[in-house]
Protein backbone atom coordinates (compact mmCIF):
# COMPACT_ATOMS: atom_id res chain seq x y z
CA UNK A 1 0.00 0.00 0.00
CA UNK A 2 1.03 3.59 -0.01
CA UNK A 3 1.64 5.86 -3.48
CA UNK A 4 0.88 5.22 -7.08
CA UNK A 5 4.09 4.67 -8.97
CA UNK A 6 3.07 6.86 -11.70
CA UNK A 7 3.18 10.10 -10.06
CA UNK A 8 6.51 11.06 -11.46
CA UNK A 9 6.39 10.04 -14.05
CA UNK A 10 6.33 13.12 -15.95
CA UNK A 11 9.14 15.30 -14.90
CA UNK A 12 8.41 18.75 -16.54
CA UNK A 13 10.85 20.90 -15.86
CA UNK A 14 10.58 23.86 -18.58
CA UNK A 15 8.97 26.03 -15.61
CA UNK A 16 12.79 26.09 -14.19
CA UNK A 17 13.94 29.04 -16.67
CA UNK A 18 10.62 31.34 -16.54
CA UNK A 19 11.97 34.66 -16.80
CA UNK A 20 9.74 36.32 -13.67
CA UNK A 21 11.72 34.36 -11.39
CA UNK A 22 12.95 36.22 -8.16
CA UNK A 23 16.86 36.60 -7.55
CA UNK A 24 16.36 33.54 -4.59
CA UNK A 25 14.67 31.14 -6.94
CA UNK A 26 16.58 31.37 -9.36
CA UNK A 27 19.72 30.53 -7.03
CA UNK A 28 17.75 27.45 -5.77
CA UNK A 29 17.13 26.32 -9.15
CA UNK A 30 20.71 26.49 -9.84
CA UNK A 31 21.44 24.86 -6.28
CA UNK A 32 18.97 22.24 -7.20
CA UNK A 33 20.32 21.12 -10.43
CA UNK A 34 23.58 20.73 -8.57
CA UNK A 35 22.38 18.12 -5.70
CA UNK A 36 20.29 16.63 -8.22
CA UNK A 37 23.15 15.65 -10.06
CA UNK A 38 25.13 14.17 -6.84
CA UNK A 39 22.18 12.91 -5.04
CA UNK A 40 23.75 9.52 -3.80
CA UNK A 41 25.67 12.12 -2.01
CA UNK A 42 23.40 14.69 -0.85
CA UNK A 43 21.30 15.01 2.08
CA UNK A 44 18.22 16.78 0.61
CA UNK A 45 16.43 16.73 4.44
CA UNK A 46 19.05 19.34 6.07
CA UNK A 47 20.75 22.28 5.53
CA UNK A 48 21.37 23.89 2.15
CA UNK A 49 20.11 21.05 -0.17
CA UNK A 50 16.43 20.93 2.14
CA UNK A 51 16.20 25.28 1.76
CA UNK A 52 16.78 25.09 -1.87
CA UNK A 53 13.50 22.60 -2.52
CA UNK A 54 11.85 24.90 0.11
CA UNK A 55 12.31 28.19 -1.32
CA UNK A 56 10.65 26.45 -4.32
CA UNK A 57 7.87 24.75 -2.51
CA UNK A 58 7.03 28.29 -1.03
CA UNK A 59 7.41 30.55 -4.58
CA UNK A 60 4.40 31.40 -5.94
CA UNK A 61 5.43 30.20 -9.28
CA UNK A 62 3.54 26.86 -9.75
CA UNK A 63 5.99 25.54 -12.14
CA UNK A 64 8.63 25.91 -9.09
CA UNK A 65 6.31 23.61 -6.79
CA UNK A 66 5.91 20.91 -9.48
CA UNK A 67 9.53 20.79 -9.73
CA UNK A 68 9.35 21.16 -5.58
CA UNK A 69 7.25 18.40 -5.21
CA UNK A 70 8.77 16.27 -7.79
CA UNK A 71 11.94 16.26 -6.40
CA UNK A 72 10.46 15.52 -2.54
CA UNK A 73 8.91 12.48 -4.39
CA UNK A 74 11.28 11.23 -6.25
CA UNK A 75 14.24 11.74 -3.23
CA UNK A 76 11.73 9.91 -0.56
CA UNK A 77 11.21 6.84 -3.14
CA UNK A 78 14.97 5.91 -2.33
CA UNK A 79 15.28 7.90 0.68
CA UNK A 80 13.19 7.38 4.41
CA UNK A 81 14.48 8.41 7.02
CA UNK A 82 12.94 10.24 10.11
CA UNK A 83 12.56 14.13 9.26
CA UNK A 84 11.91 16.94 11.43
CA UNK A 85 8.98 19.98 10.94
CA UNK A 86 11.42 21.80 8.59
CA UNK A 87 11.33 18.81 5.92
CA UNK A 88 7.35 18.18 6.28
CA UNK A 89 6.00 21.77 6.39
CA UNK A 90 7.46 22.46 2.80
CA UNK A 91 5.71 19.25 2.16
CA UNK A 92 2.87 20.02 3.39
CA UNK A 93 2.50 23.13 2.26
CA UNK A 94 2.42 21.77 -1.50
CA UNK A 95 -0.13 19.97 -0.51
CA UNK A 96 -2.59 22.09 -0.12
CA UNK A 97 -1.89 23.28 -3.64
CA UNK A 98 -4.95 23.66 -6.27
CA UNK A 99 -2.13 22.15 -9.06
CA UNK A 100 -3.09 18.80 -9.97
CA UNK A 101 0.59 17.77 -10.45
CA UNK A 102 2.19 19.43 -7.37
CA UNK A 103 -0.93 17.55 -5.51
CA UNK A 104 -0.09 14.28 -6.90
CA UNK A 105 3.61 14.75 -6.52
CA UNK A 106 2.88 16.21 -3.13
CA UNK A 107 0.82 13.09 -1.70
CA UNK A 108 3.25 10.87 -3.16
CA UNK A 109 6.08 11.92 -1.07
CA UNK A 110 4.17 12.50 2.37
CA UNK A 111 3.08 8.73 1.55
CA UNK A 112 6.60 7.57 1.51
CA UNK A 113 8.16 9.61 4.14
CA UNK A 114 5.00 7.89 6.13
CA UNK A 115 6.76 4.47 6.00
CA UNK A 116 8.37 6.16 9.25
CA UNK A 117 7.54 5.51 12.37
CA UNK A 118 8.55 8.81 13.58
CA UNK A 119 7.20 10.61 10.78
CA UNK A 120 3.67 9.23 11.01
CA UNK A 121 3.30 11.27 14.28
CA UNK A 122 4.34 14.35 13.10
CA UNK A 123 2.64 14.13 9.95
CA UNK A 124 -0.47 14.48 11.61
CA UNK A 125 0.52 16.44 14.57
CA UNK A 126 1.15 18.88 12.31
CA UNK A 127 -2.17 18.72 10.43
CA UNK A 128 -1.79 16.58 7.73
CA UNK A 129 -4.88 14.85 7.70
CA UNK A 130 -7.49 18.08 6.67
CA UNK A 131 -5.43 18.51 3.22
CA UNK A 132 -5.30 14.39 2.47
CA UNK A 133 -8.94 14.42 3.21
CA UNK A 134 -8.94 17.00 0.64
CA UNK A 135 -7.03 15.27 -1.78
CA UNK A 136 -8.99 11.81 -1.58
CA UNK A 137 -12.40 14.35 -2.71
CA UNK A 138 -10.27 14.99 -5.45
CA UNK A 139 -11.68 14.06 -9.47
CA UNK A 140 -7.81 12.76 -10.48
CA UNK A 141 -7.53 9.53 -9.74
CA UNK A 142 -3.72 9.75 -9.08
CA UNK A 143 -4.50 12.36 -6.53
CA UNK A 144 -7.07 9.96 -4.53
CA UNK A 145 -4.29 7.26 -4.92
CA UNK A 146 -1.67 8.71 -3.08
CA UNK A 147 -3.88 10.75 -0.57
CA UNK A 148 -5.43 6.94 0.72
CA UNK A 149 -2.11 5.49 0.67
CA UNK A 150 -0.39 8.33 2.68
CA UNK A 151 -3.47 7.69 4.82
CA UNK A 152 -3.21 3.91 5.23
CA UNK A 153 0.50 4.53 5.82
CA UNK A 154 -0.52 6.97 8.95
CA UNK A 155 -2.66 4.48 10.01
CA UNK A 156 -0.86 1.84 10.91
CA UNK A 157 0.34 3.71 14.16
CA UNK A 158 -1.94 2.75 17.04
CA UNK A 159 -1.25 6.69 18.15
CA UNK A 160 -3.01 8.21 14.80
CA UNK A 161 -6.02 5.92 14.46
CA UNK A 162 -8.51 7.72 16.57
CA UNK A 163 -7.56 10.95 15.44
CA UNK A 164 -8.09 9.61 11.82
CA UNK A 165 -11.63 7.98 12.87
CA UNK A 166 -12.38 11.32 14.29
CA UNK A 167 -11.18 13.44 11.22
CA UNK A 168 -13.15 12.78 8.99
CA UNK A 169 -11.49 10.67 6.81
CA UNK A 170 -13.81 7.08 6.95
CA UNK A 171 -16.65 8.54 5.18
CA UNK A 172 -14.24 9.22 1.98
CA UNK A 173 -12.85 6.48 2.82
CA UNK A 174 -15.61 4.13 2.27
CA UNK A 175 -16.58 5.44 -1.14
CA UNK A 176 -13.37 5.85 -2.54
CA UNK A 177 -12.86 1.42 -1.77
CA UNK A 178 -15.95 1.78 -4.42
CA UNK A 179 -13.50 3.20 -6.88
CA UNK A 180 -12.95 1.68 -10.19
CA UNK A 181 -9.31 2.21 -10.30
CA UNK A 182 -7.85 -0.65 -8.35
CA UNK A 183 -4.68 0.76 -7.00
CA UNK A 184 -7.15 3.38 -5.00
CA UNK A 185 -9.61 0.53 -3.80
CA UNK A 186 -6.52 -0.95 -2.46
CA UNK A 187 -5.20 1.82 -0.32
CA UNK A 188 -8.59 2.39 0.41
CA UNK A 189 -9.47 -1.22 1.58
CA UNK A 190 -5.88 -1.23 3.65
CA UNK A 191 -6.70 2.24 5.25
CA UNK A 192 -10.14 1.01 6.55
CA UNK A 193 -8.72 -2.63 7.61
CA UNK A 194 -5.60 -0.66 10.10
CA UNK A 195 -9.05 1.72 11.53
CA UNK A 196 -10.47 -1.98 12.85
CA UNK A 197 -7.91 -2.80 15.58
CA UNK A 198 -10.07 -1.00 18.36
CA UNK A 199 -13.33 -1.01 19.75
CA UNK A 200 -13.99 2.90 18.93
CA UNK A 201 -12.64 3.33 15.79
CA UNK A 202 -14.69 -0.21 14.55
CA UNK A 203 -17.74 1.47 15.92
CA UNK A 204 -16.85 4.64 13.75
CA UNK A 205 -16.08 2.72 10.75
CA UNK A 206 -19.43 0.95 10.84
CA UNK A 207 -21.30 4.35 11.41
CA UNK A 208 -19.65 5.59 8.54
CA UNK A 209 -21.30 2.67 6.50
CA UNK A 210 -18.14 0.88 5.74
CA UNK A 211 -20.06 -2.83 6.64
CA UNK A 212 -21.94 -3.34 3.30
CA UNK A 213 -18.80 -1.76 0.98
CA UNK A 214 -16.53 -4.05 2.51
CA UNK A 215 -18.71 -7.10 2.01
CA UNK A 216 -19.54 -6.43 -1.31
CA UNK A 217 -15.72 -6.43 -2.33
CA UNK A 218 -15.25 -9.81 -1.06
CA UNK A 219 -16.20 -10.72 -4.48
CA UNK A 220 -13.42 -8.41 -5.89
CA UNK A 221 -10.89 -10.02 -8.25
CA UNK A 222 -8.09 -8.62 -6.66
CA UNK A 223 -6.63 -10.88 -3.82
CA UNK A 224 -5.53 -8.04 -1.92
CA UNK A 225 -8.96 -6.20 -1.70
CA UNK A 226 -10.23 -9.74 -0.75
CA UNK A 227 -7.63 -10.07 2.08
CA UNK A 228 -8.17 -6.67 3.16
CA UNK A 229 -11.79 -7.07 3.40
CA UNK A 230 -11.97 -10.49 4.92
CA UNK A 231 -9.30 -8.87 7.53
CA UNK A 232 -11.58 -6.25 8.38
CA UNK A 233 -15.15 -8.00 8.72
CA UNK A 234 -13.13 -10.59 10.86
CA UNK A 235 -11.78 -7.42 13.39
CA UNK A 236 -15.56 -6.15 13.14
CA UNK A 237 -16.86 -9.25 13.84
CA UNK A 238 -15.18 -9.65 17.35
CA UNK A 239 -17.82 -7.51 18.40
CA UNK A 240 -21.45 -8.94 19.43
CA UNK A 241 -22.96 -5.57 18.30
CA UNK A 242 -21.63 -5.60 15.39
CA UNK A 243 -22.32 -9.75 14.50
CA UNK A 244 -25.97 -8.89 15.29
CA UNK A 245 -26.02 -5.95 12.50
CA UNK A 246 -23.93 -8.11 10.10
CA UNK A 247 -26.70 -10.94 10.46
CA UNK A 248 -29.39 -8.05 10.18
CA UNK A 249 -28.19 -6.89 6.93
CA UNK A 250 -25.62 -9.20 5.51
CA UNK A 251 -27.47 -12.10 4.55
CA UNK A 252 -24.66 -13.22 1.65
CA UNK A 253 -21.47 -13.07 4.28
CA UNK A 254 -21.49 -16.11 5.16
CA UNK A 255 -21.86 -17.26 1.56
CA UNK A 256 -19.05 -15.35 0.44
CA UNK A 257 -16.56 -16.43 3.16
CA UNK A 258 -17.22 -19.75 2.57
CA UNK A 259 -16.23 -19.08 -1.11
CA UNK A 260 -13.13 -17.74 -0.47
CA UNK A 261 -12.30 -20.24 1.82
CA UNK A 262 -11.11 -21.99 -1.82
CA UNK A 263 -9.17 -19.07 -2.41
CA UNK A 264 -5.92 -19.71 -4.84
CA UNK A 265 -4.60 -17.10 -2.20
CA UNK A 266 -3.12 -18.60 1.43
CA UNK A 267 -3.58 -14.99 2.90
CA UNK A 268 -7.11 -15.05 1.96
CA UNK A 269 -8.48 -18.55 2.48
CA UNK A 270 -6.76 -17.95 6.17
CA UNK A 271 -8.54 -14.77 6.81
CA UNK A 272 -11.78 -15.86 5.44
CA UNK A 273 -11.75 -19.08 8.29
CA UNK A 274 -11.02 -16.55 10.85
CA UNK A 275 -13.76 -14.39 9.85
CA UNK A 276 -16.37 -17.01 10.16
CA UNK A 277 -14.34 -18.10 13.36
CA UNK A 278 -15.38 -14.73 14.69
CA UNK A 279 -19.05 -14.63 13.64
CA UNK A 280 -19.26 -18.30 15.44
CA UNK A 281 -18.73 -16.77 18.23
CA UNK A 282 -22.88 -16.49 17.62
CA UNK A 283 -25.36 -19.69 17.93
CA UNK A 284 -26.74 -18.23 14.50
CA UNK A 285 -23.59 -18.22 12.97
CA UNK A 286 -22.65 -21.32 14.11
CA UNK A 287 -25.47 -23.49 12.47
CA UNK A 288 -25.62 -21.25 9.70
CA UNK A 289 -21.75 -21.76 8.62
CA UNK A 290 -22.81 -26.08 8.44
CA UNK A 291 -25.94 -25.19 7.26
CA UNK A 292 -24.10 -23.70 4.43
CA UNK A 293 -21.89 -26.46 3.57
CA UNK A 294 -18.71 -24.84 5.31
CA UNK A 295 -17.29 -28.07 6.83
CA UNK A 296 -16.06 -29.10 3.63
CA UNK A 297 -13.82 -26.47 2.63
CA UNK A 298 -12.98 -26.21 6.83
CA UNK A 299 -11.62 -29.92 6.92
CA UNK A 300 -9.82 -29.36 3.81
CA UNK A 301 -7.71 -26.07 5.32
CA UNK A 302 -7.50 -28.21 8.76
CA UNK A 303 -5.26 -30.82 7.08
CA UNK A 304 -2.98 -28.56 5.83
CA UNK A 305 0.46 -28.03 5.71
CA UNK A 306 0.61 -24.82 6.50
CA UNK A 307 0.26 -23.72 10.12
CA UNK A 308 -1.56 -20.00 9.77
CA UNK A 309 -4.40 -22.13 7.74
CA UNK A 310 -4.49 -24.66 10.11
CA UNK A 311 -4.89 -22.58 13.02
CA UNK A 312 -7.57 -20.58 11.46
CA UNK A 313 -9.84 -23.36 10.69
CA UNK A 314 -9.46 -25.49 14.31
CA UNK A 315 -10.44 -22.52 15.88
CA UNK A 316 -12.99 -21.95 13.52
CA UNK A 317 -14.70 -25.26 14.19
CA UNK A 318 -14.25 -24.96 17.52
CA UNK A 319 -16.44 -22.35 18.06
CA UNK A 320 -19.19 -24.37 15.12
CA UNK A 321 -18.67 -27.28 17.58
CA UNK A 322 -20.39 -25.25 20.57
CA UNK A 323 -23.77 -25.82 19.25
CA UNK A 324 -25.03 -29.24 19.69
CA UNK A 325 -26.99 -29.60 16.42
CA UNK A 326 -23.42 -29.10 14.78
CA UNK A 327 -21.95 -32.01 16.84
CA UNK A 328 -22.90 -35.31 14.34
CA UNK A 329 -22.77 -33.11 11.18
CA UNK A 330 -18.91 -32.51 12.16
CA UNK A 331 -17.80 -36.02 13.16
CA UNK A 332 -19.96 -37.54 9.74
CA UNK A 333 -17.85 -34.79 7.95
CA UNK A 334 -15.20 -36.57 8.61
CA UNK A 335 -13.24 -34.58 11.61
CA UNK A 336 -12.81 -37.25 14.10
CA UNK A 337 -9.07 -38.47 13.01
CA UNK A 338 -7.51 -35.15 11.74
CA UNK A 339 -8.33 -33.45 14.98
CA UNK A 340 -6.68 -36.47 16.91
CA UNK A 341 -3.65 -36.14 14.93
CA UNK A 342 -3.38 -32.30 15.68
CA UNK A 343 -3.28 -33.31 19.79
CA UNK A 344 0.21 -34.08 18.95
CA UNK A 345 0.96 -30.50 17.30
CA UNK A 346 3.55 -29.68 19.28
CA UNK A 347 5.00 -26.78 16.91
CA UNK A 348 1.62 -24.79 18.13
CA UNK A 349 0.14 -24.89 21.61
CA UNK A 350 -2.74 -23.08 20.56
CA UNK A 351 -3.53 -25.33 18.07
CA UNK A 352 -3.43 -28.30 20.14
CA UNK A 353 -6.03 -26.48 22.87
CA UNK A 354 -8.51 -25.65 19.82
CA UNK A 355 -8.33 -28.91 18.65
CA UNK A 356 -9.01 -31.24 22.10
CA UNK A 357 -11.21 -28.19 23.13
CA UNK A 358 -13.63 -29.31 20.11
CA UNK A 359 -13.51 -33.27 20.58
CA UNK A 360 -14.40 -32.22 24.40
CA UNK A 361 -17.79 -30.02 22.24
CA UNK A 362 -18.35 -33.27 20.01
CA UNK A 363 -18.49 -35.55 23.11
CA UNK A 364 -21.14 -33.44 24.96
CA UNK A 365 -24.21 -34.32 24.53
CA UNK A 366 -24.65 -37.85 22.96
CA UNK A 367 -23.47 -41.03 23.46
CA UNK A 368 -23.10 -41.65 20.20
CA UNK A 369 -20.36 -39.16 19.60
CA UNK A 370 -18.73 -39.99 22.69
CA UNK A 371 -18.26 -43.57 21.63
CA UNK A 372 -17.46 -42.67 17.83
CA UNK A 373 -14.71 -40.28 19.78
CA UNK A 374 -13.14 -43.15 21.88
CA UNK A 375 -13.08 -45.68 18.73
CA UNK A 376 -11.30 -43.07 16.52
CA UNK A 377 -8.24 -43.26 19.30
CA UNK A 378 -8.99 -39.82 21.17
CA UNK A 379 -8.16 -41.58 24.72
CA UNK A 380 -5.20 -43.39 23.68
CA UNK A 381 -3.75 -40.07 22.06
CA UNK A 382 -4.62 -38.14 25.33
CA UNK A 383 -2.79 -40.35 27.70
CA UNK A 384 0.55 -40.67 25.27
CA UNK A 385 0.64 -36.51 25.33
CA UNK A 386 -1.18 -35.60 28.04
CA UNK A 387 1.56 -35.81 30.85
CA UNK A 388 4.05 -33.61 28.31
CA UNK A 389 2.07 -31.11 26.88
CA UNK A 390 1.70 -27.25 28.41
CA UNK A 391 -0.90 -26.92 30.99
CA UNK A 392 -3.25 -24.87 28.92
CA UNK A 393 -3.45 -28.45 26.73
CA UNK A 394 -3.52 -30.48 30.26
CA UNK A 395 -6.41 -28.81 31.08
CA UNK A 396 -8.41 -29.02 27.83
CA UNK A 397 -7.50 -32.48 27.89
CA UNK A 398 -8.34 -33.65 31.34
CA UNK A 399 -12.02 -31.99 30.57
CA UNK A 400 -12.20 -34.14 27.56
CA UNK A 401 -11.71 -36.85 29.50
CA UNK A 402 -14.00 -36.32 32.09
CA UNK A 403 -16.50 -35.72 29.76
CA UNK A 404 -16.09 -38.82 28.09
CA UNK A 405 -15.91 -40.58 31.35
CA UNK A 406 -19.57 -40.29 31.60
CA UNK A 407 -20.55 -42.38 29.17
CA UNK A 408 -21.54 -45.45 31.47
CA UNK A 409 -20.46 -47.61 28.17
CA UNK A 410 -17.27 -46.40 27.84
CA UNK A 411 -16.06 -46.09 31.49
CA UNK A 412 -14.36 -49.85 31.39
CA UNK A 413 -12.39 -48.91 27.99
CA UNK A 414 -11.43 -46.04 29.31
CA UNK A 415 -9.95 -47.69 32.39
CA UNK A 416 -8.53 -50.13 30.07
CA UNK A 417 -6.66 -47.66 28.26
CA UNK A 418 -4.72 -46.71 31.40
CA UNK A 419 -6.54 -42.83 31.81
CA UNK A 420 -5.92 -43.35 35.86
CA UNK A 421 -2.29 -43.87 35.18
CA UNK A 422 -2.40 -40.17 33.88
CA UNK A 423 -5.48 -38.89 35.44
CA UNK A 424 -3.78 -38.95 39.00
CA UNK A 425 -0.49 -37.50 38.65
CA UNK A 426 -2.88 -34.37 37.24
CA UNK A 427 -4.33 -34.44 40.55
CA UNK A 428 -1.46 -32.47 42.06
CA UNK A 429 -0.36 -30.29 38.70
CA UNK A 430 0.79 -26.57 39.36
CA UNK A 431 -3.30 -25.56 37.77
CA UNK A 432 -5.52 -25.46 39.60
CA UNK A 433 -7.86 -26.37 36.80
CA UNK A 434 -6.08 -29.24 35.43
CA UNK A 435 -5.96 -30.86 39.47
CA UNK A 436 -9.68 -30.36 39.21
CA UNK A 437 -10.62 -31.53 35.66
CA UNK A 438 -8.70 -34.60 36.42
CA UNK A 439 -10.17 -35.43 39.99
CA UNK A 440 -13.76 -34.77 38.13
CA UNK A 441 -13.20 -37.11 35.60
CA UNK A 442 -11.57 -39.69 38.10
CA UNK A 443 -14.96 -39.21 39.90
CA UNK A 444 -17.05 -39.87 36.62
CA UNK A 445 -14.88 -43.12 36.59
CA UNK A 446 -15.51 -44.49 40.07
CA UNK A 447 -19.43 -44.17 39.68
CA UNK A 448 -21.02 -47.67 38.09
CA UNK A 449 -18.59 -49.80 37.17
CA UNK A 450 -18.86 -53.23 37.45
CA UNK A 451 -15.06 -53.73 38.13
CA UNK A 452 -13.35 -52.06 40.63
CA UNK A 453 -9.91 -53.37 40.05
CA UNK A 454 -7.65 -50.34 37.80
CA UNK A 455 -8.65 -48.64 41.33
CA UNK A 456 -7.37 -50.91 43.42
CA UNK A 457 -4.22 -51.23 41.41
CA UNK A 458 -3.49 -47.24 41.53
CA UNK A 459 -3.86 -47.03 44.87
CA UNK A 460 -0.62 -46.51 45.99
CA UNK A 461 1.21 -45.77 42.57
CA UNK A 462 2.02 -43.34 40.45
CA UNK A 463 2.16 -40.13 42.36
CA UNK A 464 0.99 -41.07 45.76
CA UNK A 465 -1.81 -43.37 44.07
CA UNK A 466 -5.53 -42.78 44.32
CA UNK A 467 -4.64 -42.74 47.90
CA UNK A 468 -2.63 -39.87 47.84
CA UNK A 469 -4.75 -38.11 45.82
CA UNK A 470 -8.43 -38.32 48.00
CA UNK A 471 -6.31 -37.44 51.18
CA UNK A 472 -4.80 -33.83 49.50
CA UNK A 473 -8.47 -33.53 48.06
CA UNK A 474 -10.28 -33.74 51.46
CA UNK A 475 -7.82 -32.07 53.32
CA UNK A 476 -7.59 -29.14 50.89
CA UNK A 477 -8.97 -25.74 52.03
CA UNK A 478 -10.99 -25.66 48.93
CA UNK A 479 -14.32 -26.78 48.74
CA UNK A 480 -14.57 -28.14 45.28
CA UNK A 481 -11.81 -30.24 45.48
CA UNK A 482 -13.23 -31.80 49.68
CA UNK A 483 -16.57 -32.10 47.70
CA UNK A 484 -15.21 -34.20 44.64
CA UNK A 485 -13.14 -36.46 46.70
CA UNK A 486 -16.19 -36.87 49.12
CA UNK A 487 -18.46 -37.79 46.21
CA UNK A 488 -15.88 -40.17 44.87
CA UNK A 489 -15.55 -41.97 48.02
CA UNK A 490 -19.62 -42.40 47.94
CA UNK A 491 -19.44 -43.89 44.55
CA UNK A 492 -16.57 -46.40 45.78
CA UNK A 493 -18.43 -47.26 48.74
CA UNK A 494 -21.65 -47.50 46.66
CA UNK A 495 -19.68 -50.44 44.11
CA UNK A 496 -19.73 -52.49 46.82
CA UNK A 497 -15.85 -53.74 46.32
CA UNK A 498 -14.74 -55.27 49.05
CA UNK A 499 -11.07 -55.00 48.80
CA UNK A 500 -11.33 -51.19 47.99
CA UNK A 501 -14.13 -50.75 50.70
CA UNK A 502 -11.14 -52.60 52.85
CA UNK A 503 -8.00 -50.05 51.42
CA UNK A 504 -10.12 -47.10 52.18
CA UNK A 505 -10.83 -48.14 56.02
CA UNK A 506 -7.70 -48.87 56.60
CA UNK A 507 -6.10 -45.71 55.49
CA UNK A 508 -4.69 -43.37 58.41
CA UNK A 509 -5.07 -39.91 56.43
CA UNK A 510 -8.56 -40.43 54.68
CA UNK A 511 -10.79 -41.93 57.40
CA UNK A 512 -9.40 -38.59 60.10
CA UNK A 513 -9.93 -36.63 57.08
CA UNK A 514 -13.37 -37.93 56.40
CA UNK A 515 -14.52 -37.34 60.13
CA UNK A 516 -13.38 -33.57 60.42
CA UNK A 517 -15.58 -33.07 57.61
CA UNK A 518 -18.34 -34.46 59.45
CA UNK A 519 -18.50 -30.51 61.55
CA UNK A 520 -19.06 -27.50 60.02
CA UNK A 521 -16.17 -25.84 57.69
CA UNK A 522 -14.66 -23.69 59.84
CA UNK A 523 -11.93 -22.12 58.25
CA UNK A 524 -12.53 -20.92 54.38
CA UNK A 525 -10.66 -19.78 51.46
CA UNK A 526 -10.51 -15.97 50.65
CA UNK A 527 -12.35 -17.05 47.61
CA UNK A 528 -14.52 -19.21 49.53
CA UNK A 529 -15.69 -16.41 51.56
CA UNK A 530 -16.31 -13.95 48.48
CA UNK A 531 -19.05 -17.11 47.61
CA UNK A 532 -21.56 -16.24 50.22
CA UNK A 533 -24.50 -18.67 49.81
CA UNK A 534 -23.14 -20.80 47.12
CA UNK A 535 -20.16 -22.00 49.40
CA UNK A 536 -22.91 -22.64 52.15
CA UNK A 537 -24.66 -24.79 50.24
CA UNK A 538 -21.27 -26.58 49.18
CA UNK A 539 -20.43 -27.20 53.04
CA UNK A 540 -23.55 -28.68 53.44
CA UNK A 541 -23.20 -31.08 50.67
CA UNK A 542 -19.81 -31.77 52.10
CA UNK A 543 -21.13 -32.44 55.59
CA UNK A 544 -23.85 -34.55 54.64
CA UNK A 545 -21.79 -37.37 51.97
CA UNK A 546 -18.92 -37.21 55.14
CA UNK A 547 -21.61 -38.09 57.29
CA UNK A 548 -22.71 -40.78 55.06
CA UNK A 549 -19.25 -41.88 54.20
CA UNK A 550 -19.07 -42.71 58.38
CA UNK A 551 -22.50 -44.45 58.30
CA UNK A 552 -21.77 -46.75 55.46
CA UNK A 553 -18.38 -47.98 56.67
CA UNK A 554 -20.09 -48.65 60.07
CA UNK A 555 -22.65 -50.32 58.32
CA UNK A 556 -20.27 -52.13 56.50
CA UNK A 557 -18.07 -53.08 59.45
CA UNK A 558 -21.72 -53.91 61.21
CA UNK A 559 -22.11 -56.62 58.16
CA UNK A 560 -18.37 -58.11 58.29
Amino acid sequence: MGACSSCCADRNRSGLYEPLLQENEREAVADLLQYLENRTETNFFEGDPLRALSTLAFSDNVDLQRSAALAFAEITEKDVRAVDRDTLEPVLFLLQSHDVEVQRAASAALGNLAVNTENKLLIVKLGGLEPLIRQMLSPNVEVQCNAVGCITNLATHDENKTKIAKSGALVPLTRLARSKDMRVQRNATGALLNMTHSDENRQQLVNAGAIPVLVSLLSSPDTDVQYYCTTALSNIAVDAANRKKLAQTETKLVNSLIGLMDSTSLKVECQAALALRNLASDEKYQLEIVRSRGLTPLLRLLQSTFLPLILSSVACIRNISIHPLNESPIIDAGFLDPLIELLAYDENEEIQCHAISTLRNLAASSERNKKAIVEAGAVERVCTLVLKVPLSVQSEMTACVAVLALSDDLKPRLLQLGALDVLIPLTDSSSVEVQGNSAAAIGNLSSKVQDYQPFISVWDAPSGGLHGYLTRFLESPDTTFQHIAIWTIVQFLEGGDTELIDLITRSSEIIPAVRELTQSLDSTSPHQQADGDNMMNDESEIVGLARRVISMLSQNEKDF
